[in-house]
């Protein structure tokens, strides 16, 4: 929240802390030590020289130029020496003859080095120039020049301290927790505890900000009818009306300065009094046009496809979870985050209804997201805004209107709803010593929660604690030690750290984790985080049945994005997305893996049991049961060359081969052999995909994808994936010792002629067994195909290495295991050796 430093010190100086000046460092110190972190403080930009007050004495329009141009003789007082007019050519036409402006003479220098001198323009001297609030750096943007209300000054006073030129800007970084921090009022609750001072709650009362209430009337009847439906689940609705008021007035400069400062335009009187009501108190507020609106109010729940046209001119389209206020003519805002075009304040209104209520942070927060719709209320709304201070805000508006613009507010008030009651929870005092480790005394636990708003009862030990209405994040005992702790110093807790206790190191898992992620980035692949989330569509896009098991997703209830509300079953779908986003930057050779988990339902609902004993231990087993089946999963996608192409050669691009490749990288990490089997399963394609398979069990798939599904996702030909369930292989804690033999290796070759269908793992498994405990090795060099083979068959070339542990083998000892090899091969797939 960004908020003037001005404004925070004038209030705790109303409350009487006559001698709080701190500096911009303190200030910020202040705020980080009761928890609030800022993202920085600016000064607000200086000017020098001659920045005076000054009176419009006449009007000259000048004709005869591209744009309305005046010639303005501006009274400055003495400021310029000589007492006469001051001759100034201005372009704005938000000023008429006597009102007071800002007006930098010769010599001044605006901020970003802007430099104020006499020159020729459109025919006339100009002796300087009428400032607007963007020159003078209160704004980025203003839409005319500074105009003050009569009386706030006389021609040739220095307007810095008229304009507070001597300011801060804070930008406090207010946690989604402590939305009542959204306001002045907050925040000096927050200051005036970090520098033990004395605080006065301006909602109690509002003199402290300059504003008499005493002269709105009390509340006697009602306004107009409201209803408000149980469903829309607001707590709170109120509505006052102030009537004759002059629509051509401005809120004053002042208050219109708290505005800019954070961060807020002004629009017209009425709605400037809602936004500082908003600011000062934290209860967001809207100003109807009383004269638009027809009948009663009625706040309810907006019908599916209904539309409606927000502030900001763009039509709406709404569903049965949107909370709306209606009137006899239709929708007129929607609720907490945006009012509507057809009773917005004009230039013509005269009679205003002031609107304050609470709503359901659930229900608007849904509603903002989902139309993207950030407003200032929303956010206030969605993290709590205090239900009491409904009246209240309702009464300061209708003060701060009269005060600004005339009129008579009327003594009807509409008020639907009452201030729930908050429970007492109970503490002991010296709960906070036994959970920080720091001595906290009872005095000091009972000062800092009441500091908090907190009102405490109880004698001894046991305490009684009732959190205000405005600290609805308070609901717990631990909620309140923290209170105690954040208000006395976190940097008064010692760091102790934990003693570790020797050898027990990274778990099995662990370790089998951190293999498989170097293992791949050895391999030449590079890590991703993959979001958890996947495209809503994603297994209709790849074609899957309806009751594949990669369908059992987890249904997200409030999704970040609507288009991706599930849970991914695979790692494919985020890791294929960044593949495309890489090759649409004009990377198009690129090798991606990721360890992360996955998600598979189990349950469509949890139990929800009681939190105010622990639950029995069927109910603990069930909620269990519900939870999601959480596997980990280890994946690489590749495209483009794996061998780039240079002065070398040509390159070589990714194959499925190289697919298959990575999961046996990743299986010799987790010490475990995986057996490669053809198969059809999509995503793959049907001719290039093997199943990955431990024993029976299949583990995972890899090769390369489908060519369907990759012109579906627009993603290049030939991109090739692997997916392994690292949670479903047997987790073996081994620690090898390496055997090492001082006999040398006999080398020999085996062409053998197979079926088409057979494949090559399994021959070359089938060798290693046939061969004996002589064979060291067995690895496929050669796959050759010819007419003269056969029809449908193959010849697959094997090398096999032999070697004694005890003696040196002769070639006889060799080829006799070689032979034996091949016999096995041809008892189980008629395989015939090739000479």
């Amino acid at each position: 929240m960004l908020i003037s430093k001005n404004w925070i010190t004038r209030l705790l100086t109303n409350a009487g802390n006559d001698n709080f000046n701190p500096s911009d460092e303190e200030l910020d110190a202040g705020f980080v030590r009761v928890g609030f972190e800022t993202e920085g403080y600016a000064p607000l930009p200086e000017v020098t020289g001659p920045l005076v007050i000054g009176r419009v004495a006449e009007i000259e329009e000048l004709t005869g130029f591209k744009k309305p141009i005046r010639y303005c003789q501006v009274d400055v007082g003495q400021a310029n020496g000589t007492g006469e007019p001051q001759g100034i050519i201005c372009g704005a036409r938000n000023f008429k003859q006597g009102d007071l402006v800002v007006v930098s003479l010769p010599g001044a220098v605006l901020p970003g080095g802007f430099e104020i001198s006499a020159r020729e323009t459109y025919d006339h001297i100009s002796a300087g120039m009428m400032a607007s609030a963007a020159e003078l750096g209160l704004t980025a943007k203003s839409d005319g020049i500074i105009t003050l209300e009569q009386g706030a000054a006389t021609p040739g006073d220095d307007a810095r301290e008229i304009l507070g030129s001597n300011d801060t800007v804070f930008d406090v970084n207010v946690t989604p927790d402590r939305g009542y921090a959204l306001s002045v009022r907050g925040l000096t609750r927050e200051i005036a505890s970090a520098f033990d001072l004395e605080y006065k709650d301006v909602a109690k009362d509002p003199s402290l900000a300059g504003i008499d209430v005493s002269a709105v009337p009390a509340p006697n009847g009602e306004t107009i009818p409201v209803s408000v439906e149980p469903s829309t689940k607001a707590q709170r609705f109120g509505l006052r009306t102030v009537r004759g008021i002059d629509p051509a007035a401005k809120a004053p400069f002042w208050l219109q300065r708290e505005l800019m400062l954070s961060g807020v335009r002004s629009v017209n009187a009425a709605t400037d009094v809602t936004n500082y009501v908003m600011l000062l108190t934290g209860q967001p507020m809207h100003a109807f046009d009383a004269d638009k609106i027809a009948g009663g109010l009625r706040v309810h729940n907006a019908a599916d496809g209904e539309k409606f046209e927000t502030l900001d001119h763009v039509e709406r389209t709404l569903t049965a979870e949107d909370v709306v206020i209606s009137d006899d003519n239709g929708i007129q805002s929607l609720a907490g985050v945006m009012g509507g075009t057809t009773s917005e304040i004009a230039d013509d209104t005269v009679n205003v209804h002031f609107e304050a209520a609470t709503w359901d942070p659930l229900t608007v927060a849904r509603t903002a997201r989902r139309l993207k719709l950030s407003s200032e209320a929303s956010r206030r709304f969605e993290r709590g805004v205090d239900p009491a201070l409904v009246e209240v805000a309702l009464d300061i508006a209708c003060a701060l209107l009269v005060q600004i613009a005339g009129g008579t507010v009327e003594e009807g008030r509409t008020l639907e709803g009452v201030v729930a009651t908050r429970d007492a929870i109970a503490m002991r005092a010296s709960r906070p010593s036994e959970i920080i480790g720091v001595d906290y005394p009872r005095e000091t636990v009972i000062r800092r929660l009441k500091e908090v708003g907190c009102e405490v009862a109880g004698d001894g030990e046991n305490l009684k604690v009732t959190p205000p209405t405005w600290r609805t994040d308070i609901t717990v005992p631990v909620e309140l030690v923290e209170e105690v702790v954040r208000l006395e110093g976190l940097d008064d807790i010692p760091s102790i750290l934990p003693t570790p206790r020797g050898g027990r190191g990274l778990s099995p898992l662990q370790r089998r984790r951190r293999a498989v992620t170097h293992a791949l980035a050895y391999s030449g692949y590079a890590e991703i985080i993959p979001t958890p989330f996947i495209a809503n569509d994603t297994f209709d896009v790849w074609g899957l049945d309806a009751d594949d098991a990669r369908r059992n997703t987890v249904k997200v209830q409030n999704p970040l994005d609507a288009d991706y509300g599930i849970l991914g079953t695979t790692l494919l779908p985020p890791m294929l997305e960044a593949i495309g986003r890489n090759v649409a930057r004009g990377r198009g050779d690129v090798a991606l893996y990721s360890v992360a988990q996955t998600a598979e339902k189990r349950a469509d609902v949890s139990p929800l049991p009681s939190v105010s004993e622990r639950p029995a231990d069927e109910v603990v087993a069930e909620l269990i049961d519900s939870l999601p089946l959480q596997h980990l999963h280890a994946a690489s996608v590749a495209v483009g060359n794996t061998e780039l192409a240079g002065p070398w050669g040509q390159g070589r691009a990714y194959e499925w081969s190289d697919a298959i490749e990575a999961a046996q990288v990743v299986a010799r990490a987790c010490g475990v052999e995986v057996d490669v089997e053809a198969v059809e399963y999509l995503p793959w394609h049907p001719g290039r995909c093997a199943a990955l398979k431990v024993g029976e069990t299949v583990v995972g798939h890899a090769g390369e994808l489908h060519p369907q599904i990759l012109e579906k996702l627009e993603l290049p030909a030939r991109t090739c994936a692997m997916e392994i369930d690292l949670t479903a292989l047997p987790l073996e804690e081994r620690l090898p010792a390496p055997s090492l033999s001082s006999y040398p290796l006999l080398n020999q070759d085996i062409a053998l002629v197979v079926d088409e269908a057979v494949p090559a793992e399994t021959v070359r498994r089938t060798l290693v067994e046939g061969a004996g405990e002589l064979v060291e090795d067995v690895k496929l060099f050669d796959v050759y195909r010819s007419d003269a083979l056969g029809a449908g068959k193959k010849s697959l070339a094997f090398g096999l290495a032999f070697r004694a542990g005890d003696r040196t083998l002769t070639e006889d000892e060799a080829s006799e295991a070689r032979v034996a090899a091949a016999e096995l091969a041809k008892e189980r797939f008629g395989a015939e050796m090739r000479g």
